[in-house]
């Protein structure tokens, strides 16, 4: 029996199963529905659309970089056992490598790239996953960067994407292992928006301990304060971490500037 695309949709449909493995198992069964759904059901393939509706607010930050390009992704489950299975890991890992290797635009575009060692969709790769892990598994974000680009992961938990102007290994990693662990928002004061520094502005000025003071004399505490709290947000103006006498600024000069970076904490 000839099987249809329209078979097959309607296979995974009711079942929640990969593509491929929805073929096939029409294929099995000469194009029986309800048979086909019993053969998915026995390998366990047809459980991943229930599993689908649970809330999965565990899971791992991933990344990978080469010569020329770097990756990193946020990948979701149910609990925190699973987010440390090697399975896993390793398909986290391998997303990010997918991310940067493919340039999807967007998270739909990456469940539908064709991974090379599989031959599938990201999308039926991860429903198989459902099915051999037990839990809901989401992919929630990512970031690419060409160039040179620099990664760190701690504990799986929160990931940093680095891309500077040169290439320094060695000092990158610092600067990623900085940002992990400092948390700054932007690289220096020009990233800053305008709308950043005039909310900082309006709630120092409406502070209670300003309220006696002159107007003058009030504007001019404000603009220190405001100076020192985007002064902790800058990257560039942070003391290094491994060196709190030496800023970052300091750190980097005439080795390579710093042209962005993102970091993740999973969950937020």
């Amino acid at each position: 029996m000839n099987i249809t695309a329209t078979m097959v949709k309607e296979l995974r449909d009711k079942t929640g199963a990969g593509m491929m493995d929805a073929k096939k198992a029409l294929v099995e069964v000469d194009g029986d529905m309800e048979k086909a759904m019993e053969v998915l059901r026995q390998k366990g393939m047809a459980s991943a659309d229930k599993k689908m509706g649970r809330i999965a607010a565990e899971g791992r930050v991933g990344s990978f970089v080469s010569d020329s390009c770097g990756a990193m992704i946020e990948v979701n489950c149910e609990t925190d056992f699973v987010a440390k299975n090697a399975e896993f890991i390793e398909l986290t890992n391998g997303l990010a490598q997918l991310v940067a290797e493919a340039n999807p635009v967007d998270v739909d575009a990456l469940l539908a790239t064709v991974c090379p060692k599989s031959g599938k969709p990201v999308a039926d790769v991860i429903k198989e996953k459902i099915a051999s892990i037990g839990e809901k598994i989401t992919i929630r974000r990512f970031v690419r960067y060409e160039g040179n680009v620099a990664t760190y992961i701690h504990n799986g938990k929160i990931g940093v994407l680095l891309e500077t102007d040169a290439k320094d290994e060695v000092l990158a990693k610092d600067i990623c292992l900085h940002i992990a662990s400092s948390a700054p928002e932007f690289v220096s004061r020009k990233d800053i928006p305008a709308s950043v520094i005039e909310e900082e502005t309006i709630i120092e000025m409406g502070k209670e301990d300003l309220a006696k003071k002159p107007e003058q004399i009030r504007a001019k505490i404000v603009e220190g304060r405001v100076n020192k709290l985007m002064a902790q947000r800058c990257l560039v103006e942070q003391p290094f971490v491994k060196n709190p006498e030496q800023t970052i600024e300091q750190l980097i000069s005439g080795k390579f500037n710093i042209v962005k970076f993102d970091r993740y904490v999973l969950g937020e």
